[in-house]
């Protein structure tokens, strides 16, 4: 949108009105289009395929620019060059136990009213799907058994493409994509030994996750992958241990006895800490407590972004005797001002009255 909106006051248009269709929908395509062109083999060759993810449901007004400008560049590229996964949950309802693939088939039909018709299905469901189940969806979707692609519950998300390729799913892509003659077999092997070894850990670490946003843990969802990176690769299980910064303060000692209590116990339980990103001043005393605790106790200790200023807040202001430590980004009055804004950054200059 802001694309269009420069090129727009720059004349670009020459007057016309600009609208979703075709303005929009013609920057969405372009924008697809450059971003495949672009060499992936540090030399000049570009990528054979480029893969596109639209988010969203089906039917959401916030998509229908993209669907519209996916329905117009599988149009102009042929059906040799675009392949669509139409990705969709198959729940089972009640104690009958039954499959049903009414929403599955209600969503194609949406997605088809809008002029777009999927190549492959990638079935979402808690049990392997059933032979019927396939064979209804087949039936009323229009699309081959053989394309209707299964994802089911596993026991790490590492065994999805082991599955995927189970079902044989490289292949109906391949063939969707006249790729046959360029494309060799999947390379699975060391992938499956982590899928494997992931299966077969039986230690576990405790890691304490100290932040604002604990009653909604996908806000730390990149830092929760990182850790169970890292833990696999140190065959370990990952249990991350959830603290809120504010159950450490002191004032919820008072407030909230249970809860002071509770989360200090994770804390003390647990063998190493992070603290996560953040904004705003709400939570810091607790965290500036963990991070003092890590210190004083030898607890490994990790700080992102927010948790690395709290070290450093904590150590000022505990070790080198500078009671008044703080960070500029929530406290710009301070006298003893340990962490700043940079200069080629500072969007509002703001200056500590001293620093050291």
């Amino acid at each position: 949108f802001q694309s269009v909106i420069e090129k727009e006051r720059k004349g670009d248009y020459l007057g016309k009105t600009v609208q979703v269709v075709p303005h929009v929908t013609d920057e969405i395509k372009q924008w697809i289009q450059s971003v495949s062109s672009v060499p992936v083999d540090g030399q000049t060759r570009p990528a054979d395929v480029c893969v596109i993810e639209l988010g969203g449901t089906v039917g959401d007004i916030e998509s229908m620019p993209f669907i519209e400008a996916l329905r117009q560049l599988s149009f102009s590229l042929g059906k040799d060059n675009f392949c669509l996964i139409h990705v969709s949950l198959v729940p089972v309802l009640g104690v009958v136990g039954e499959q049903k693939t009414k929403p599955t088939q209600h969503s194609v039909r949406e997605l088809r009213a809008l002029g777009l018709t999927p190549d492959l299905l990638a079935c979402r469901s808690a049990q392997p799907l059933i032979g019927s189940a396939k064979e209804k969806l087949s039936q009323f979707c229009h699309v081959p058994v053989e394309n209707i692609l299964n994802i089911h519950d596993v026991p790490n998300i590492w065994h999805v493409p082991l599955i995927l390729r189970n079902q044989k799913a490289h292949e109906a892509i391949i063939k969707q994509l006249n790729l046959s003659r360029s494309a060799g077999p999947p390379e699975l092997r060391d992938w499956t030994l982590m899928a494997e070894s992931y299966d077969n850990l039986s230690t576990s670490v405790k890691i304490a996750l100290v932040g604002k946003y604990t009653n909604l843990s996908d806000s730390y969802l990149s830092v929760v992958k990182a850790l169970l990176h890292a833990s696999v690769a140190c065959s370990q299980k990952p249990s991350i241990q959830w603290v809120s910064a504010s159950d450490l303060e002191d004032a919820t000692a008072a407030s909230a006895p249970d809860a002071h209590t509770k989360a200090w116990e994770t804390l003390k339980g647990s063998s190493c800490i992070l603290i996560p990103g953040g904004f705003g001043d709400r939570g810091i005393s607790g965290m500036i407590l963990a991070a003092k605790y890590a210190r004083e106790n030898k607890v490994p200790y990790l700080g992102i972004c927010l948790g690395m200023q709290i070290s450093v807040i904590e150590m000022s202001r505990h070790v080198l005797g500078l009671g008044n430590a703080d960070s500029e980004e929530f406290n710009t009055d301070t006298p003893d001002c340990v962490v700043m804004y940079m200069p080629e950054v500072l969007l509002c200059p703001v200056m500590c009255k001293t620093r050291r």
